[in-house]
């Protein structure tokens, strides 16, 4: 389907360990920014180029296909590379050339995107719509997004436009923080929401990163939402293995885990529904170079909107985490079992 390029080493990072943009700004739960220490010394080719086709018409870079090439870009870690598989296969489909390439640098990626060395790249809206922000009107700017989808989508659209970006269809697919019990403690408790465990007046231990004490995402939010009764953190990370391990013996009882996570039932544990929508909305979205856009490119990225969902894309990263499978052909297997490819 593409020609891959990268940007920096690309060791394929198991989930787990992902440098992940959502983690610093929207759920402020860990190091969001995306390899600010990692310095990226490799420029992005002109193959990714998009700009006028000649005919007056701005659009996708005429040479390399059909209708030009664009570069797709991942951030790094299992998730990003999935969709961006995704997008370069709907992209070919729709008779585009396509480079793949893999960028771990938040600002190399924000400005590549903005400069259209980078066409296309899948982010997260509340956390993209809350660095749009930040970037525009300041880092101590107050948030825009929220857990209402709609909300949070139209202040992504208004920041996206002014720096010449396009945000198209959310998927419904969304990668939020999610709280975890052990089996044994939601049967004995009944317990099935957050709600639930606040009104039991259980005192629990948080298996999360360190951050969890102060960010409003975690304790503070489950206190504040749920009066749920905190009485410390165990710091074994967002989602990783000891995480899960620390509340499957005891050692918490509750874990931070992420809604994409499909390993979650192997230790034993259940997520406790958010019912009162205290995580952001972060729904996976296409962001797109505006001069490099056209009708073709939003027809075939949309098109996966309506059919990815939350549960899809945690068993997606399964294979590729767990089972060892190649993101490129996880990506093509499920695009062809929903019709979008022939």
């Amino acid at each position: 389907m593409a020609e891959t390029t990268q940007f920096a080493e690309d060791p394929r990072p198991r989930r787990r360990d992902r440098p992940r943009l959502g983690r610093l700004l929207g759920r402020g739960i860990g190091p969001r920014a995306v390899g600010v220490a990692a310095v990226l010394a490799v420029t992005l080719g002109a193959a990714a180029c998009g700009g006028s086709d000649g005919s007056g018409q701005t659009g996708a870079a005429s040479t390399g296909g059909p209708k030009g090439t664009l570069t797709i870009a991942d951030a790094g870690f299992t998730e990003s590379k999935i969709l961006a598989d995704m997008y370069g296969e709907l992209l070919t489909k729709a008779g585009y050339k396509v480079d793949r390439t893999s960028v771990q640098s938040t600002e190399i990626a924000q400005s590549s995107l903005e400069s259209g060395q980078i066409d296309v790249m899948p982010q997260y809206v509340a956390t993209y719509a809350d660095l749009l922000n930040s970037l525009v009107n300041g880092k101590d700017a107050a948030s825009v997004s929220s857990s209402d989808l709609d909300t949070s989508m139209a202040a992504l659209r208004k920041l996206a436009t002014g720096k010449g970006l396009t945000a198209l269809d959310p998927a419904d697919a969304v990668d939020q923080n999610a709280f975890a019990v052990s089996k044994d403690l939601a049967t004995k408790n009944n317990l099935k929401t957050l709600s639930d465990l606040g009104a039991s007046g259980l005192e629990v231990k948080i298996a999360a990163g360190p951050e969890c004490a102060t960010r409003p995402f975690c304790q503070p939010g489950l206190e504040k939402t749920y009066n749920i009764k905190v009485s410390g953190i165990v710091e074994t990370g967002v989602d990783t293995a000891q995480t899960k391990s620390a509340v499957k013996d005891g050692t918490a009882q509750l874990g931070l885990v992420l809604t994409t996570d499909a390993t979650v039932d192997d230790y034993d544990l259940v997520v406790l529904d958010d019912d009162k929508k205290l995580q952001n909305a972060d729904n996976l979205v296409p962001i797109v170079n505006t001069k490099s856009l056209t009708p073709e490119i939003s027809a075939a990225l949309n098109a996966l909107a309506p059919v990815l969902t939350t549960a899809d894309l945690a068993d997606l990263n399964k294979k590729v985490d767990s089972d060892r499978e190649r993101s490129s052909d996880v990506a093509k297997e499920y695009l062809k079992s929903k019709n979008l490819l022939t």
